[in-house]
């Protein structure tokens, strides 16, 4: 625990100007960013009397281990700057809001040149139009299949769309008038926008102007005696009115606005938002945060607006935000509202007549919400401290083990051989942590070995790291010298062999970045957790005693001897510990072996998806892969022009450069990288005899 007093800055030297500050840790992590108008006055409330000191903020100063800010002439600025680095660095100790699932939205894509009505999840894209968010996907689909009738919008995917194309032929929704079948031509490019546009408008509350057109339509057909047209209009106007009447009156001036509110306690809170346009509730959603900093309710407030409208711009900020309690600078804040709108935005508490009523609605969805959180939170709790408790009494450990990290090997007939590494912290699955390797130590089919070389190589990058931020004081030293970055180790063979230049007895691999691992290397002090810098309390294998034994030998040899070690076995469930003849056999219905299999089971799901994804990618390889500088548009036409890869093979150099874009040059190399992968004799089918023929994908038949 370090003394706040040891990196408090000198007096005077700290600006009396609106900034933003950031703490660090010891590894120069970033834990905490702020913001003040008077950075002066705001960070000597960070250096008084620890007792006097809210138990969170106590908890973060005594954490850190110094601390900067960066000067902004506005508090505008400060906000934009805040929330850039918040999303940036992810600090422990601010407040973040998280879904407890992914919200559907209705979505047009009007950055294609025929757009799409589709649901969407996730990140929002540029050139997407959204509405909503939903709390249930059918509830979309219900609202669409009612819209179609009137604004007949493509809803096909791009395969279907391109194949109606190349048949001729539209999809079932084209011959029912539930789409304008762009994909035959039955409407231009710009009709087809037109009636996307109208859907968006529709969709975005100017819902009265289209039932009014199709009721004066109606009429005028019937006094026309067409009758049918006016039966078909009819109904058209009363499947627009069953779509709004999915989404309620609740404000009869056709407001805009979106209401937040707040649920808190003493550790947790809950935010609801009500999305209202046109009068109408559009979308609902909510998010639940830890309390790890000390804050307000205006606090809380000001945190959700920087996540709720961070990345939004343009009709995305509505012209009125009507909140519970006004954050601490409330101009500064509308001010940024307004800069992401292009217009004026209205913050403000709602007082008094029908927003104030549906602001209490929200208020009770919020209060619902976190007291359902901490129910479900509760339960989850008790199991997986219970099963972690379980996992250290049973392997003799001296606490539950937070971190447990547990390694698989995959390969198919020893081909493609790679390893998965999972984390799962407090008993949770920690998806940001998973790496992947390939096992480029040897080739073949070996388990153990791979396993050996997989926990070698996790375990000298978390050397590495420890090295590199200069933790070694505290942490027991390896066998032999310590390893610095690209200088061998004791333990394993030098990269150059038995006899190389330079090796001696006991020399090792490098200690070098592993090029395998799923990310890049992150830049140094830059605020960011390290890959590889946390080491578990477990590990796990998914094997029996030799797995288990050839991890804690890779261990061993490495000098790390503070992490546990065990395998589960798939057959019987086993847990295997080194250097026991006999495993650890848990209970059926224990919660630790629960937990144990589910690390397991995602460990093993984790690398044979990286292991299909290899095979795959090398199946579908061909020697025209290997052609430098031949991109995909010319492949495809190589093998449009020719007809078929076998053809591509028999064509002279003079033939390929017929093909529009290849030049003599590339068609020497297309025709060597040929000549390489040339079979050594024509594949024959045993059962009948014939000569197996290459097909237009290069596989045989």
């Amino acid at each position: 625990m370090a003394d706040p007093s040891s990196y408090r800055p000198k007096p005077g030297q700290i600006p009396d100007s609106p900034g933003v500050y950031k703490f660090r840790d010891e590894h120069r992590r970033v834990i905490y960013v702020g913001k003040a108008k008077n950075l002066r006055q705001r960070l000597a409330n960070y250096f008084q009397d620890l007792a006097g000191l809210h138990p969170r903020t106590r908890t973060m100063v005594t954490t850190a281990a110094s601390v900067e800010w960066t000067v902004v002439s506005t508090e505008v600025e400060a906000l934009q700057l805040e929330y850039s680095w918040i999303k940036e660095f992810d600090p422990r100790f601010n407040v973040k809001y998280r879904d407890d699932k992914s919200y559907p939205y209705l979505a047009v894509t009007l950055n294609e040149e025929f757009p799409r009505v589709q649901v969407m999840r996730g990140a929002k894209k540029k050139g997407v139009r959204y509405f909503g968010p939903y709390g249930h996907a059918w509830a979309i689909r219900e609202t669409v299949d009612l819209m179609l009738r009137v604004f007949p919008v493509r809803t096909c995917s791009a395969g279907v769309f391109k194949n109606a194309e190349r048949t001729g032929r539209p999809c079932l929704l084209g011959y029912i008038g539930k789409c304008s079948a762009p994909c035959v031509g039955r409407v231009t490019p710009e009709e087809h926008r037109d009636l996307a546009e109208d859907f968006c408008d529709f969709m975005a509350g100017r819902t009265g102007t289209y039932i009014r057109r199709l009721e004066k339509d109606m009429m005028q057909a019937a006094e026309e005696m067409e009758y049918e047209r006016a039966a078909r209009l009819r109904d058209d106007a009363e499947a627009l009115k069953r779509a709004m009447e999915k989404s309620a009156v609740v404000l009869a001036d056709a407001t805009d606005a979106d209401l937040i509110a707040v649920a808190e306690d003493e550790l947790e809170a809950a935010v609801q938002i009500f999305h209202v346009r046109g009068g109408r509730v559009r979308g609902q959603r909510g998010w639940v945060t830890d309390k790890v900093e000390a804050v307000d309710t205006a606090g809380l407030v000001e945190h959700a607006l920087q996540q709720l409208y961070g990345e939004e711009s343009g009709d995305s900020v509505p012209k009125e935000v009507l909140v519970p309690a006004l954050p601490e600078d409330p101009d500064a804040v509308s001010q940024w509202l307004a800069d992401r709108r292009g217009s004026q935005v209205s913050l403000r508490i709602p007082q008094r007549g029908d927003k104030k009523d549906l602001m209490g609605t929200v208020q009770r969805n919020a209060q619902q919400a976190l007291g359902l959180h901490k129910t479900k939170r509760a339960s989850d709790l008790t199991t997986r401290s219970r099963a972690l408790e379980e996992i250290a009494e049973a392997l003799g450990l001296d606490t539950a083990p937070l971190r447990v990290e547990c390694f698989d090997i995959s390969h198919l007939q020893g081909d493609d051989v790679v390893a998965s590494m999972v984390v799962f912290e407090d008993g949770l699955a920690r998806k940001s942590e998973y790496r992947r390797f390939q096992i480029k130590g040897f080739e073949g089919q070996d388990d153990v070995r791979s396993m050996h070389e997989v926990i070698g190589r996790r375990f000298k990058r978390y050397l590495h790291e420890k090295e590199r931020t200069g933790e070694w004081e505290d942490t027991p030293a390896p066998t032999g010298p310590v390893p610095a970055p690209g200088e061998p180790a004791p333990g394993e063979p030098s990269p150059g062999g038995p006899g190389s230049a330079g090796s001696a007895p006991g020399a090792v691999v490098p200690v070098v970045p592993d090029p395998d691992s799923v990310r890049e290397e992150p830049r140094e002090d830059d605020g960011r957790p390290k890959r590889f810098a946390y080491p578990p309390q477990l590990v796990v294998v998914d094997g029996g005693q030799p797995q288990v034994a050839a991890a804690k030998r890779a261990l061993d040899e490495l000098g790390i001897d503070d992490i546990a070690v065990c395998g589960l076995a798939k057959r019987l469930e086993e847990v295997w510990l080194p250097d026991d003849d006999d495993p650890v056999v848990l209970p059926r219905s224990s919660e630790g072996l629960y937990l144990l299999q589910r690390i397991r089971d995602e460990a093993h799901r984790f690398a044979i998806t990286y292991q299909r994804a290899k095979r795959a990618k090398r199946i579908r390889s061909s020697p025209l892969d290997d052609v430098p500088g031949l991109g995909e548009t010319r492949k495809q036409a190589l093998i449009k022009h020719f007809g078929s890869v076998k053809k591509l093979r028999q064509a002279t150099i003079d033939e390929i450069c017929e093909v529009p874009g290849i030049g003599r040059r590339t068609a020497e190399s297309v025709a060597v990288a040929f000549a390489a992968a040339a079979p050594a004799a024509p594949a024959v089918n045993t059962a009948t005899g014939e000569i197996i023929e290459e097909d237009d994908g290069g596989s045989r038949t």
